[in-house]
C-alpha cells in the first residue's frame, strides 16, 4: 500500500497543497495531522507506525512534515527501513528504494550523529 502523511503545525494552516501532491502521486491512504513537528510522539505518526506493512511505501510532500529534529526523523526512517517500508519525499526527491535515496539516509545519519555530540 502507498500511504501518504500530511502535517501542519497550527489549526490556521492548511493541508491542501500537501494533499494535492500526495493524491497526484497516487497514495491509497492519507494520514492527516495538525500537530507540532517538534514533538516526537504524535497521533498521526503513531497511526502510521501501526498500519505499515512490509513492502508498503510512505510518501510525504516534504521531509520536514515528519518533524523538525533530524534525529527524530532519522529514527523514524530507520524504523521504516527495518520494517522493509520504502520512503519517498516528493520535494527533496528522496526515495529510499534507490541508491541515491539510501545515500541521503546515510548522510542524515551523519548529521544526526553531529547533533547528538
Amino acid at each position: 500500500m502507498i500511504i501518504g502523511y500530511a502535517r501542519v503545525s497550527k489549526d490556521e494552516q492548511h493541508l491542501d497543497r500537501q494533499l494535492d501532491q500526495l493524491k497526484k502521486y497516487g497514495v491509497e491512504k492519507i494520514i492527516k495531522e495538525k500537530y507540532t513537528g517538534t514533538k516526537k510522539s504524535r497521533p498521526g505518526i503513531e497511526e502510521l507506525l501501526k498500519i505499515i506493512r512490509t513492502n508498503d511505501t510512505v510518501v510525504v510532500e516534504s521531509i520536514s512534515r515528519l518533524g523538525r529534529n533530524t534525529l527524530d526523523i532519522l529514527t523514524l526512517l530507520q524504523h521504516l527501513e527495518k520494517e522493509k517500508v520504502e520512503f519517498i519525499s516528493l520535494k527533496e526527491n528522496m526515495d529510499t528504494s534507490t541508491p541515491t535515496g539510501k545515500a541521503m539516509l546515510q548522510m542524515m545519519s551523519v548529521i544526526a550523529e553531529l547533533e547528538r555530540n
